[in-house]
């Protein structure tokens, strides 16, 4: 089993879900680890292994809204009702999301490897998560405007250390979300997000038999421990986010935006 493949599945697990950015902590472990046992299919693995997660925390959630939605269209009373409501305000993000993302992909490869770039993204988080203590709750469900805001934030946080669920939470929040709305909405919104990523990162591989021989050693160990951190993960923001005490997470963020611009700074 390669131990370094496990952590990246539990740096992936743990950070994916918490606000402080697991694409940024990916690419500070690779740099001062100097760890260069990645390929794309396996960053998709990890990618897949956190997705089934969400998908399984909020599996009642889905269903229903995919039922409601889709009822909606042969009952006009269905429309009346939250799926239907939340089915069009997820299309309504992804269409944002997505011109957004591919526009920007250009510019994260160097972000990755660009420590200043990356430390200063940490530090947008952090600002993101502290001034969502003076945020007061709504009491509004998603809805087309809050929708095409969170989708646009969403689409920037493709840059490492832009927290994407941080900040969308964050967005939601900004317009009037309840807490608990706001989390639900950010994260059912990744599924169709992380899908078509996915899927427009897979179309750069080959078949089955080149995908499987790029994967490291220990990459099956790598993606339950993504798994299975990412759904405890869940549980804890959930918690925090309805607690209002997920800002402190903002802490966390700063000092090591600060220690990483420092670190970079020095040349090191």
């Amino acid at each position: 089993m390669d131990a370094a493949a496990v952590s990246l599945g539990l740096i992936q697990g743990i950070t994916e879900f918490l606000p402080v950015s697991s694409s940024g902590h990916l690419a500070l472990f690779k740099t001062i680890a100097g760890y260069e046992g990645t390929t794309l299919s396996f960053d998709l693995v990890l990618h897949i292994a956190t997705l089934l997660a969400v998908f399984l925390y909020f599996l009642n959630d889905i269903l229903l809204i995919l039922f409601e939605w889709c009822y909606g269209f042969f009952n006009a009373n269905a429309r009346r009702w939250t799926g239907w409501r939340l089915g069009w305000a997820i299309i309504a993000g992804v269409a944002v999301t997505g011109p957004v993302g591919i526009f920007l992909s250009p510019f994260v490869e160097k972000a990755s490897t660009d420590m200043l770039w990356l430390g200063a993204n940490f530090l947008i988080t952090g600002a993101l998560l502290i001034s969502a203590k003076f945020i007061t709750e709504g009491n509004d469900g998603a809805g087309m405007r809050s929708a095409w805001f969170v989708g646009l934030v969403q689409g920037f946080a493709v840059f490492p250390g832009i927290s994407r669920s941080g900040s969308t939470i964050w967005a939601g929040l900004v317009f009037g979300l309840s807490r608990e709305e706001a989390f639900r909405f950010s994260f059912i919104l990744s599924i169709p997000t992380i899908i078509g990523a996915s899927l427009f990162e897979a179309g750069k591989l080959g078949g089955a038999s080149e995908f499987m021989n790029s994967l490291p050693d220990g990459w099956l160990y790598a993606a339950i421990a993504a798994f299975v951190s990412g759904f405890l993960s869940l549980v804890i923001l959930r918690r925090l986010v309805v607690g209002a005490k997920w800002w402190a997470f903002s802490l966390y963020c700063i000092a090591l935006g600060c220690v990483v611009v420092i670190y970079s700074m020095m040349g090191t």
